[in-house]
Formats: C-alpha cells, structure tokens, sequence
C-alpha cells in the first residue's frame, strides 16, 4: 500500500460550534465543551483510508509544556472500542477519500487553548500533521462536568446570556442597572485565557497551574485575584472609591465587561482605571460564563465589612449624628460579588452548588487579594472552618451594628437600636427582569431556632431580641421617591408605646453619602430641644432637603444618609436611627424606530429631559449591546442641555444576531454622571 496522504481538512467549527452552544464565539475558530464529541473531517489524496491497514491516532496538547502526567497531554489512537476514562476518536462515516471522525475528552479535561496533531501510519511509515488548534470549554450540560446544571432555563441564563441586570441603590430604593457581559464577543475568549496565563501561579508554576484547569474552584479563585490588581499581578481593574476618577473612567460610567477587558488587553494587561464592587464582580463574571462555568452577580444590602473579625460592627457618631473617630469596619450601602455554580469534590458532601466570588479587594486570602469559593450553603449553616473565606462572607451578611453616641465630655451612651445587615439579597431573575431575591440561601429566618443553631455554631451572640412593643420608636420615612433637582421631604417617625408622657431632644441630620458608608458635608438639619411625646401617640416631624444643599456634594452614588438621634431627657437614653435614600436620575427614554431584523437597518430614538436647574455641558451618550452594536457607539452633543430641555439623538444599528437583545445606554454630563437606562429588542432573524 501507498502511504496514506493527508491533503485537506476541516474542523467543522459551524456545525460543531451550534452543537457545543459556541456559535457566538464566531466560526473563525474551533470552540468545545468538554465531555461532549465533536466532528472533523479528513480528506486523504491518491488513496482511501482502509481500516485494518492504516492506524490514525490524535495528538492533544495543551500548555507550555504538557505532559501526560499533569493531564495536558493525550495521545490516543481512532478506535471502535473507546476507552472510558481518557480522550477518544471514533470514525463516524466515510464517503470519496473523506473520513468524519468523531474526537471526545474527558469531562474533567483541563480547559484551555488546545493544539490538534494527526498521525497517520501504513505499515512502518509514519507522518504526523498539525490540523489546527481549538478551544476547550467547561461543560455546564454534561451530568460528569463538576459545572453541571440540570435546567436548560438556568443554563441559558448563566452560561449563554450576554446581558443582565446589576442591583443597586439602597435597602429601601432598590435599583436596577443594565450590563453587557459580552462573553461571547470578538476577541473575549482569547483575553480571558490570557488572563489564566498571566496569573501569578502560572508565572510562578506553568505546569502545575495549567495541570490544575481542570477544577473550576481553582479557576474561580484564580479569576477571583485576577479581575483586581491589588497584588501587582497585572489585574484587570483598579478599584477607587474617593469620587475622583479623573485620571481613567468613573466606575459609575461602565455599562459592560467588554470595553474593560479589551482596554485591559490594548495596554498590555495595565489595570483599567476604575472599578467599585459590580464592575469587579462582572467582569470576573463575564470571564466564568466564558469559560462556561454558570455564574450571576449578587448584591447584598447593608453589607458589613467587618475587619477585626468579631462580627461587630461599631459605630460612633456625635451629639449632632456626625461619624467620630472612625473604626476599619464599615456597612456599605450595598455590596455585590459572583457566584459560581460547581461541584466541591474537595469538601464533604453536601456544600455543592452556588460558591461566593469576591474580586473586590478588600481582604487578602493565603496572602492574596481573593475571595471564594465560599459555598452559600456552608455561609448558612455557620460553617466557618471550610475553605474558602467563609468568616468574612458570613459577617458581610450577619454582623450585628451597635451605635455609639459619644457625648460632649466624651462618654459613650450605647444605642438600643441595632440596625440588621445582610437584607435583600438580590440577583436577576431566571429568562426575565425582575429581581429574585436569595436571601433565604445565606441565612435561616431572623428569630427562628435554626439561626440561633447557626450563631452557636459560628460562636457569634445571638441578636438581642430588642423590646418591640415598649418604650420609644424611631423610624425615618420618606413621603414619596426623591429626584435629582428637586427638593423633597423625610420624616421622623416617633411611637411611644407606654402609658408615660415623654419628652425628649430630636437631632436629624442628612449627609450626602458614597455607597460604601463614607459621608460628606451636611445637607439638612434640625434640632429640636424639647419633643413632648403623649402617652400612645405618634409624632411625624419633617426635614425638608433643598436641592441647592445637596446638589454641590451629590457623589455619583446619588445617596443622601440621614439620622436621627432621640434622647430622652428623663433617662439619658439614646435611639439611632439611619435611613439611606436614593436620589433618582431621569429616565432614558429609548424608541425603536422600525421592523427589527437581523442584518436590516434599524433606528434607535435615545432622550433624556435635563431635570436640573442648571444647563448640562459635555453631554455623552454610551451605547452598546451584544448583538446590536457594533462594540461601543459613543455621541457627543455639541450644545449644553438647557434646564428641562431635551437631550436627544438617533442611532443607526445593524442587528448582527437574532432573539432577545438588549440596548444599553449611558449618559454623562459636567453635572449628571452615570444614569443608565436599556430596552429590549426582539430581532426577528433574517429571512431564507
């Protein structure tokens, strides 16, 4: 027999990027699941392939130096008889001189960038030829993947969706902001296997890190210390939180994980300026769903931060309700951070499932700013010892707060409130935009035997249950939503629940806030001496917030903190209480003009009245969104927006894919940052 010559091949990415649910990614290169066959096709010249005569075998490789040890290198050859265990080639169908072989890795393959060697041998001749290099993915549909996720709904949403909504705003005001994960768009794929090889266990141990690939705890916490750079290990964001964001991009202004991975990639991996705790926790979640590990963004409401580890949080404010002497602990307004869906073969059973990510740095973890895997169910049962970071994952939800008011000759009057953290804990709903809210995951109901268990458990004091029904009640309410440029009003809300006449001093006081709990200058105030309190009555009194005190100070978190300090004068009692509230942005308004159709020109109307007092100037509109735009649009006005004028420009789009879509908008301005708004678009796919 004549050697066997091999002339042509094709890797089949289209066909095989549809049935791996990669076809996003483009055709331009193979991407696979692992677990999961795939098919290529031989063309041999002169002569078929005969069976018995000729033996073909394979050649998958992948890392700098990969050895059949360590996992990152498979020899095998094409047979009926597939082994279990390893990789596997079958020949599926053979026509005129072309050969359809099917290859299969294992489901515990090391992911990564693979390259593909065919050899072919006819007696003793033997000739090898590289075909071409593909991608290997995790594969969140096979039952063996550690990443399995049984429901096709979930899987679609945590694996394949390319947008999502990020919660913010306060406990009280809950917000939505729209985001592009992007994962699957130009060039993502490539920056995020970039961002495996330069992390500092690779540099340290190429071997050993690409080895590890196959365990998505090992990627998750790689990715975790990646996405921030507060180790020098050349991470993707810079985190700041002092409202001066000059020198780079306010985190505020980002609307998607794209623009910040590929500037991270255009300047040579130099940390992209800057991010605050939901632009880190998407983009580490841009880059899971690309490797296709399931993941979705949390926020978690009134979240402590709590440094010196005793699950409390103390602080200390002035007769006048001002912070003093400022402790490490904080409550941030709210919090977000990633959760991973995996298998912890590493744990004892029963901690599967979603695992906390935390890329924002603020703790170091075996001595590098990373947080998680934590799984939830480990953070509610209290199960502090297990690995990863679950003490501090279990303070941001549980710690107690104790405020104390440090009076004029420096004594401490402790308050009876404590106000609770780790509230509403939300994520973006299943197939639609609403919010779900997972707070029973991290916790057991407040009260309930099983919470009192867990605090046992986790040596912490169970709360005080505070006496509800008697004494004085404090409360701050708001009469309806506050909006930026106008004044509005908050109320202190008093109840005294005993058959006594009270009288009592009431401070309120409001500041404007970031949300990570630090304030600014003051913005209202009231003193009010003497409070005469009837037996079983209830007293309202008003604060009014004028505009032109707040508008100078406003951060772009748009929050104003007010407290209330009641004392009574009888017993020297004090009672805290704090309300945050959410100074609300105008709305963007997005009409489509026209049929949507992919590959047709489609018209996108965007507006925004200009609430203010005060002209706009340097007005920007952002857009983007996967499917829509190509990349990012950006629209500069030219003129300033007068007071209650209409900012308003047209976009042309040419859908590129077909299904739900979403458009996402941005707008910034000298005096009005950060407001977003999105629409979605059903683009009806092109006709045949």
């Amino acid at each position: 027999f004549a050697d066997l010559v091999l002339e042509t091949w094709d890797l089949q990415c289209e066909r095989n990027g549809r049935e791996h649910r990669t076809a996003e990614m483009g055709c331009q290169q193979l991407v696979v699941r692992r677990g999961q066959p795939f098919t290529i096709t031989l063309h041999f010249s002169g002569r078929s392939y005969e069976e018995g005569v000729d033996k073909l075998a394979f050649n998958v490789e992948t890392g700098p130096c990969p050895i059949e040890t360590s996992g990152t290198r498979s020899h095998f050859a094409v047979t009926d008889f597939p082994e279990e265990s390893g990789w596997n080639a079958v020949i599926q169908q053979q026509d005129e001189g072309a050969l359809s072989v099917s290859l299969c890795s294992p489901p515990n393959a090391r992911v990564g960038r693979y390259s593909l060697t065919l050899e072919t041998s006819t007696g003793y001749q033997g000739t090898s030829c590289h075909i071409g290099d593909f991608v290997l993915l995790f594969n969140a549909w096979h039952p063996e993947d550690t990443v399995f996720l049984r429901d096709e709904n979930e899987r679609r949403e945590y694996v394949l969706s390319q947008q999502g909504l990020i919660y913010q705003g306060s406990r009280d005001y809950i917000t939505s902001t729209p985001w592009n994960f992007g994962q699957f768009e130009d060039d993502i794929l490539s920056i995020c296997l970039n961002l495996l090889d330069t992390n500092p266990k690779f540099l340290r141990d190429q071997n050993r890190d690409c080895s590890r690939r196959n365990d998505p705890v090992y990627i998750g916490r790689v990715v975790s210390a990646m996405v921030n750079c507060n180790d020098e290990d050349r991470g993707v964001l810079a985190g700041r939180w002092d409202n001066n964001y000059e020198d780079g991009t306010s985190p505020m202004a980002w609307i998607g994980s794209v623009d910040i991975l590929k500037r991270w990639k255009k300047f040579g991996c130099q940390p992209v300026k800057y991010g605050q705790c939901w632009v880190f926790a998407a983009v580490a979640c841009t880059v899971m769903r690309c490797l296709g590990i399931p993941s979705r963004v949390v926020t978690n409401y009134n979240s402590a931060h709590d440094t010196n580890g005793n699950l409390i949080i103390d602080r200390y404010l002035n007769e006048t309700g001002k912070e003093d002497r400022r402790s490490r602990d904080m409550i941030w307004n709210f919090h977000c951070w990633v959760e991973s869906w995996m298998a912890r073969p590493d744990l004892a059973p029963g901690y599967d499932g979603w695992q906390a990510l935390d890329p924002t740095p603020q703790e170091k973890s075996e001595g590098v700013f990373c947080c998680g895997p934590a799984p939830v169910k480990a953070i509610r049962e209290g199960d502090l010892q297990l690995k990863y970071d679950i003490p501090f994952i279990f303070a941001e939800v549980n710690a107690d707060v104790v405020y104390w008011v440090v009076q004029g000759d420096g004594t401490q009057k402790k308050s009876t409130h404590s106000s609770v953290v780790g509230k509403n804990i939300s994520t973006k709903s299943v197939g639609r935009d609403s919010r779900e809210d997972i707070t029973h995951t991290y916790k057991y109901p407040e009260g309930s035997e099983k919470e009192r268990e867990v605090f046992v458990k986790a040596e912490r004091e169970t709360r005080s249950l505070r006496e509800e029904d008697e004494g004085l009640h404090l409360k701050i309410k708001l009469s309806e939503g506050a909006n930026n440029g106008c004044d509005f009003d908050v109320f202190a809300v008093i109840n005294n629940s005993t058959d006594t006449e009270r009288v009592c001093r009431l401070m309120l006081c409001a500041r404007t806030a970031s949300y990570n709990g630090t304030v600014g200058p003051q913005c209202g105030m009231k003193d009010l001496l003497n409070v005469t309190l009837e037996p079983w009555a209830e007293k309202r009194v008003p604060l009014r917030i004028l505009y032109e005190n707040y508008r100078e100070n406003l951060t772009q978190d748009n929050l104003i903190k007010v407290v209330a300090l009641l004392t009574e004068h009888q017993t020297g009692d004090v009672i805290v209480a704090v309300r945050d509230v959410y100074i609300q942005n105008p709305e963007i308004k997005i009409r489509i003009l026209g049929e949507p159709m992919q590959k047709r020109k489609l018209v996108a109307e965007i507006s925004l009245v200009n609430p203010l007092t005060a002209p706009l100037n340097n007005c920007v509109f952002v857009v983007e969104g996967t499917g829509l735009t190509d990349g990012q649009q950006v629209k500069e006005l030219e003129e300033p927006v007068e007071p209650q004028a209409v900012a308003k420009f047209r976009l042309d789009l040419v859908p590129s894919q077909a299904g739900l879509r979403k458009l996402m908008v941005d707008f910034e301005s000298d005096k009005l940052t950060g407001v977003k708004g999105y629409r979605n678009v059903i683009i009806a796919p092109q006709p045949n």
